[in-house]
């Protein structure tokens, strides 16, 4: 990665490349009895692949954006020019934010259920990554998805809701600056429930303006209801995603909130908006 060299960061480092699945996760593991910081170089999945194995450390976690939708790192207001966000590396402004886990298996920015999911699965097998791929996979897929039926226990409360999707937001966007959950907070102990519920095909680009113009909650086919503690049913096992990456979850799924758990560097200006 020649954008590496020259890159202005103060301070020793060392630079390992992984070689697949998981391999990430194994690195930041090892060293963080070694080093304050492990820096992630990727997207929202390589975020959370790094992120997860310092959970509950005192390791800070530094991201250098290179994904196609890079949610949490917008939120967190890290430059996604390389350079500066190297730069951004030599700053001392870190953070303790929540995490969230859906059946024990950690997620730091967004997980889903239902459409994104099914995108989520269909963008990974996808030649073409980036927004413009992403939206032209939700076209072509968003005429023949069906809503679903979901039984939701939110700190206790029940809900049953019919949902064109659900999402779990602990940050506010799902990434490209477009945002299901305006008034999200990754420091507030709470993950947002997101129920988009089923609407006219036609209305699906207004609810999209709605995402880039942070205005989702004003709208009436959008529920969101903050919770700690979540359980879904659904009638069958089926996609979810966790952070962008796509798996199938079981009919049950229990979504929990870990307050205060990941240190990370953030953006200069993310604590004037917190």
């Amino acid at each position: 990665m020649p954008e590496l060299v020259n890159t202005h960061f103060n301070g020793d480092a060392t630079i390992v490349f992984t070689t697949g699945i998981a391999h990430g996760h194994k690195l930041a593991k090892a060293a963080i009895n070694d080093y304050d910081m492990v820096v992630a170089v990727g997207g929202d999945g390589t975020v959370n692949e790094i992120a997860s194995a310092l959970v509950g450390s005192n390791t800070i976690l530094g991201v250098v954006p290179c994904g196609s939708g890079n949610g949490l790192s917008r939120f967190l207001q890290i430059p996604m020019d390389m350079e500066a966000a190297i730069k951004n590396l030599n700053g001392d402004h870190a953070a303790l934010i929540d995490s969230g886990t859906a059946n024990g298996k950690p997620f730091f920015n967004m997980a889903g259920m239902g459409f994104d999911a099914h995108i989520s699965e269909v963008f990974s097998h996808g030649k073409k990554r980036g927004f413009i791929s992403y939206i032209k996979s939700s076209l072509q897929e968003v005429v023949n998805y069906k809503s679903q039926s979901y039984h939701l226990e939110i700190d206790g409360n029940v809900y049953e809701r019919q949902a064109f999707m659900l999402s779990f937001a602990n940050s506010s966007q799902y990434g490209n600056n477009a945002h299901i959950s305006p008034q999200a907070s990754v420091q507030d102990g709470l993950l947002d429930v997101c129920v988009i519920k089923p609407f006219p095909l036609y209305r699906f680009v207004g609810l999209v303006i709605r995402m880039f113009t942070k205005t989702t909650n004003k709208s009436r086919f959008v529920e969101i209801i903050s919770g700690k503690h979540i359980i879904v049913k659904r009638h069958t096992d089926g996609p979810m995603h966790l952070d962008g990456e796509p798996e199938i979850a079981g009919a049950e799924v229990k979504i929990d909130i870990l307050p205060a758990s990941l240190h990370i560097l953030v953006g200069e200006d993310f604590n004037k908006m917190a």
